[in-house]
Formats: C-alpha cells, structure tokens, sequence
C-alpha cells in the first residue's frame, strides 16, 4: 500500500470511533513510522510502506482507535516554543497552561538572577520553558511522581539546562528549602465528579494522580498555597493554575494566608485559568 491508501485507510479506521481529528493522527503516526517529517509524507505520496513497517503503522492506529492520545503514541508534545519528551507517568502538556509563562515571565526581568520554584513539575514543561526564557534564573522542581521526575529530568537534558533545575521527587507537605522570588504550579485541580465525566483519552489514560484534586479539587490547591506561605520571600510571587469554577475559593483561601491576589488570567476559551498573588 501507498502512502494515500494508508492514510485513507486509517482516516476511515479512525473515524468509526468518532476520533476528533482522523486524518491528522494518522498522518502524524505515518510519520512516526517512517521517521519523516509531515511534509514529506505529501512530497513523496505514491511510496510505499514495507510490510514491518505496515505492522507498526496498524499497531499504532489500534491504540489510537482504543482512545489513547495521540500525543503519548508519538512520545512527544510541544508546548511554548519546545518539543518535550512525555509518557504515560505525565500529563499531556496543554496550550491552555501556556498562560503561566506568559503571565510568570512579567514576573522574572530578563537580567536577575531570581530563585524559582515549580510545584508538581510533570514533564518540565513549565520549568524548562521559564529558564529558556530566563537563563539567569535557577529553579526547583518538585513532583511526588519519581518517574514524572525522571521524564522532567529527560526533557532538562534535552534542553541543556540539566544543571540549573535541582528535581526532587517530594510532596509538598515535606519540601523545607525556602526563600523562593516565585512559585509556580499547575497542581492536580479536577474534583471527583468531574474526573468520572472527562473524556476518554483523558480518564483512562492520563495520570490520575495528576489531576485528581480530591473531593472538591481544592486539596493540592490549598496545600501549595499554605506551604508557599512559608517557603517564599516577603513579596514573592505565587503563581497557580486552577480550574475555571475555582475563582471564588481559590481568593479566599489565598488571602487567608496571607496572600494579595494580583491578577486572574483567563484562558484561551475566556475561563479563568491563572492567578497572580503576591506573599504579604
């Protein structure tokens, strides 16, 4: 088979279980297969697969077709201006938390030296992308996962920044080093309820420890706000991502310890998805 009747093949394939975007995803695994870019796949559309290839190319669709992302089929997932190494023990990164650099960035001047902290680092993404941005910075990245500690480790190497994040696999509740410029966090936020109505590719895929916030999905939310509370300086900046409904509660538990909220940050659908809070 030809590339065109692959891709046709699988877009059809794809398409009987209401997959969003078929004929991408299975042009985005032929592409994994044959370890060429998408563009070439449309310059060169009359090639043909050898059967090895063929077998891994079906192998890949079927796990697709079972709902799983296309994003850990492939290994890999940019966010900011990065590709970043993922798997199953990290969520996916999404465009949506793309506002915590955007808003942490006003925070850090482009010539000092700041000390940062990221909470719950997953994949890096976050981290990794703040000191890109600001190579004069020196940050901490914690995650109670070891192995989402390992994939962040992974994705500082790749970037060559392995010598300026010190990871540690901890909980929050037992980290002590203090006097952090800014913390940043995207802490697991999803109630129990919502967690059972999330979409397939998500519920029964991706980490639940990632984004289970308990109950009410404030759990990880308020334990990262009162230990911030003790572990940045006076001034410093804590900078959170939190679920569109949890405004209200989010405000409240921040100014009772002891923090000014500075700004809420809606995302790209108009829902709020950030807060900047400032340690008084």
């Amino acid at each position: 088979m030809n590339y065109i009747q692959i891709l046709k093949k699988g877009e059809n394939f794809l398409k009987k279980k209401n997959i969003q975007n078929p004929y991408l995803d299975t042009e985005l695994i032929l592409s994994k297969v044959i370890n060429r870019e998408r563009e070439e796949i449309l310059l060169n559309i009359n090639n043909k697969l050898n059967n090895i290839d063929l077998l891994k190319f079906q192998n890949y669709l079927i796990r697709r077709y079972r709902k799983e992302p296309i994003a850990y089929i492939l290994g890999y997932k940019y966010f900011w201006k990065h590709k970043f190494l993922i798997n199953k023990s990290v969520l996916i990164p999404r465009p949506d938390t793309e506002l915590l650099i955007d808003e942490t960035l006003k925070y850090l001047p482009i010539d000092k030296s700041k000390r940062i902290l990221d909470v719950g680092t997953g994949s890096g993404c976050i981290v990794v992308s703040l000191l890109k941005e600001r190579p004069k910075c020196t940050a901490t990245a914690i995650d109670i996962s070891k192995k989402a500690i390992n994939v962040a480790k992974t994705n500082a190497k790749l970037h060559q920044l392995e010598n300026k994040i010190n990871f540690i696999n901890i909980d929050i509740d037992k980290y002590k080093s203090n006097y952090y410029d800014l913390i940043v966090s995207n802490p697991p936020y999803i109630s129990e309820i919502e967690l059972n109505r999330l979409e397939d590719d998500i519920k029964f895929h991706e980490p639940k420890v990632a984004l289970s916030g308990g109950h009410d999905g404030l759990r990880d939310l308020t334990k990262v706000i009162i230990k911030s509370k003790k572990l940045l300086k006076l001034n410093g900046k804590l900078i959170i991502e939190i679920g569109y409904k949890q405004k209200y509660q989010c405000i409240r538990i921040l100014n009772k310890y002891g923090f000014y909220v500075n700004k809420i940050s809606k995302d790209f659908s108009g829902r709020d998805r950030c807060v900047i809070s400032t340690k008084l």
